[in-house]
């Protein structure tokens, strides 16, 4: 029974849907609507079985309801997953845009793992509830991975300040997983402030030509989370903070985009064991979410939505002195933070 998933987190709904003209078969899971609507984007991808996708959507949506909580954005927390057993087309994709629709503005959706802008778009002819739509050059919104980028570069300075005494990237060596439209950004800003970069991702011609590009070292995806190196940036999927990699990490700060990336609740206290500051990875990647929300609620002003990622920095700051302070995990430190934010403190 879903009620006993281990993910289960008093969820308000969980939303099963399927359409066999288009081959559809997805996922909505709310978590919390005690801010807001529930936001949060909708993956597509290919699971081992129906349980691994709830599993995941159940875990997605419970944080996003602490990212959005967490960003002081009001909005709830919900993520959609559409299971990746048949071709995505445009018939499939309004057919999810109906069920979004059939929810009344209780989801908002945007894109996430192997969607785009332009499937935004064709959701968008079947429900106004969806952002991260293209738009003009220097307008909010579009493509939330230059934003969530953004939030990962300010929000590791503050790791590398708290943990390293740092104060700027020249010469921090970082190590980072996955290269796609956060990560591959993030590198370039790296690259510009002077930091050492080893790069992976499961495209190895991929690593190899920004490596080549900014001036990087490139490993096979199975050795970058042994390198030694400063920082580990996971900016790939979820779970790669599990027991054997945290034993085998060579660094001393992990901040990265990838969501759920603690295998299990006991895998932040291990970092934290081992003298490894994590930034907490809903607060640290809630660049993405600030742009997607201000394009959804037409609060169009760059410079405001720049000001908001630009928090990100100072918001860890304080999680990062606070779990100092009270000797507790930070991992623990943000979930407490975000629950009392949603009600649930």
């Amino acid at each position: 029974m879903i009620f006993d998933a281990v993910d289960f987190d008093a969820h308000e709904a969980v939303h099963f849907a399927t359409d066999e003209a288009t081959g559809l078969t997805a996922i909505i899971a709310l978590h919390s609507t005690h801010l807001g609507p529930a936001a949060g984007g909708t993956r597509w991808w290919s699971y081992a079985d129906d349980a691994a996708a709830l599993t995941d959507a159940l875990r997605l949506s419970r944080g996003m309801s602490y990212k959005n909580a967490m960003a002081g954005l009001p909005m709830g927390g919900g993520k959609g997953v559409i299971i990746k057993d048949a071709p995505k087309t445009e018939a499939m994709l309004e057919a999810f845009g109906d069920v979004i629709e059939s929810l009344g503005g209780r989801y908002v959706t945007a894109e996430d793992v192997g969607m785009s802008d332009q499937d935004m778009t064709v959701i968008a002819r079947r429900t106004r509830h969806v952002s991260g739509l293209p738009v003009a050059a220097g307008a909010v919104g579009g493509n939330p991975g230059p934003s969530t980028a953004e939030g990962i570069f300010v929000g590791m300075r503050a790791a590398v300040a708290h943990k390293l005494g740092r104060h700027d990237f020249k010469g921090v060596h970082v190590a980072i997983q996955g290269l796609g439209s956060v990560g591959g950004a993030l590198a370039e800003k790296l690259a510009v402030a002077g930091a050492v970069l080893t790069l992976a991702d499961v495209d190895a011609a991929r690593a190899a030509a920004y490596a080549a590009r900014l001036g990087a070292t490139a490993v096979d995806v199975t050795a970058i989370t042994r390198v030694a190196a400063d920082v580990f940036s996971p900016n790939a999927l979820g779970a790669v903070l599990d027991a054997p990699t945290i034993a085998g990490l060579q660094v001393a700060v992990v901040a990265g985009a990838a969501n759920n990336q603690l295998a299990t609740p006991n895998d932040g206290a291990a970092l934290a064991a081992r003298g490894i500051l994590y930034a907490p990875d809903y607060v640290i990647n809630a660049g993405g979410i600030i742009s997607v929300v201000a394009e959804y609620l037409g609060h169009g002003d760059p410079a405001e939505v720049a000001r908001a990622i630009a928090a990100i920095e100072g918001r860890l700051a304080d999680i990062f002195v606070t779990a100092d302070r009270i000797a507790m995990p930070t991992d623990m430190v943000a979930d407490s933070m975000a629950r009392k934010l949603i009600g649930r403190g």
